[in-house]
């Protein structure tokens, strides 16, 4: 499937171009910024710097980046952020992350812990998923892993940030993809241990975006429940699976098979985001469900294999939680592993 201002190459007469077209189209491609590395939410907390270095240590210690294509990403736009966060919040983080004379270092509008440091990080968690759909869509990249943070998937479009969350990385991409990139119907899949409820609030009246979401059942942020199905034109969008303590690889597996493979098969998206989060880990200390790291390559390869199907391969994925370092680290380099055997 090609869709409007996404893929098309020109000259389809030269089979040169086509060749190296289906090439890059094979390619998977890694975003980081040195910027992530220096958001610091303070001496011992879960969401800190370390997780970021751990994954490029295991990546490269595995031999991955021989595999993938790092970029550097930009950073986004506040008319970007806009696509998803009100005018007033942008303005709000930007005050409180930038101004070091109010010594506010926890956002007002919930739990986040913020630094100066904090907007550039921010501004270029957004910029890697904004560039990954651009990689995408212009031929460079079959599918994109974006080792960022902070974290997106609590963020809220009007009462903002929450949970170690600033802006909404992937719904802001999501957004990107449809009004820059001339895609209609867009899935976000979401495996973090807690429910993406930012997400699930932005499009939660859509009916053009497919929110699937497994977590934990009854932590935080206490949304996420299976009668939560979306309203108005999003009414049947929203696909909520909260688990039970312990549930591991084989109740997962048979979630995604039985549920998300259909229900994606039925909206038939145009490109593929996940909300890759990697504290329903066995080890992770925030969550008590029991996946593993060969777990999380399977849920990879169920999501590739749809947009394989579905979307030209198109998938885009985002790193949100994992707090347990060695956990997180092999856990995403099976996911990037995944991503790069195509």
């Amino acid at each position: 499937m090609l869709v409007a201002g996404c893929g098309a190459q020109p000259g389809d007469d030269a089979a040169r171009q086509r060749g190296a077209a289906e090439t890059a189209a094979r390619r998977t491609f890694l975003y980081h910024h040195p910027a992530c590395d220096r958001h610091d939410p303070g001496i011992g907390h879960w969401e800190r710097p370390a997780r970021l270095e751990r994954i490029l240590a295991r990546l490269e210690t595995d031999g991955l980046f021989d595999r993938v294509v790092r970029k550097q990403p930009r950073e986004a736009s506040l008319e970007t952020v806009g696509l998803v966060h009100a005018t007033a919040y942008i303005e709000k983080a930007q005050t409180e992350t930038r101004d070091m004379k109010r010594r506010l270092w926890r956002l007002s509008t919930g739990d986040t812990m913020v630094c100066p440091e904090t907007w550039p990080a921010s501004l270029c968690a957004v910029g890697a998923a904004i560039d990954a759909v651009d990689a995408i869509c212009d031929g460079g990249a079959r599918n994109a892993f974006c080792a960022i943070r902070p974290p997106g998937h609590h963020a809220r479009p009007v009462e903002g940030g929450m949970g170690f969350c600033v802006f909404n990385n992937v719904a802001i991409a999501a957004r990107h993809a449809q009004k820059r990139r001339g895609m209609d119907r867009v899935l976000i899949v979401d495996w973090d241990v807690h429910h993406g409820n930012g997400t699930q609030d932005t499009f939660y009246t859509d009916g053009s975006v497919m929110n699937f979401h497994t977590q934990q059942k009854g932590i935080y942020p206490g949304t996420g429940l299976a009668s939560e199905r979306g309203e108005g034109p999003g009414k049947g969008c929203i696909f909520n699976h909260p688990v039970a303590v312990g549930t591991g690889d084989a109740e997962f597996e048979r979630i995604y098979v039985t549920k998300l493979v259909p229900a994606a098969r039925k909206f038939r998206p145009d490109i593929i985001f996940v909300s890759a989060g990697y504290d329903a880990h066995r080890d992770d200390p925030l969550g008590d469900l029991d996946l593993t790291a060969d777990g999380y390559a399977r849920l990879t390869r169920i999501v590739l294999d749809l947009a394989d199907e579905l979307c030209g391969g198109r998938v885009v994925m985002c790193l949100e939680g994992g707090y347990n370092l060695e956990a997180l680290a092999h856990s995403v380099a099976a996911t990037v592993k995944e991503m790069a055997n195509g």
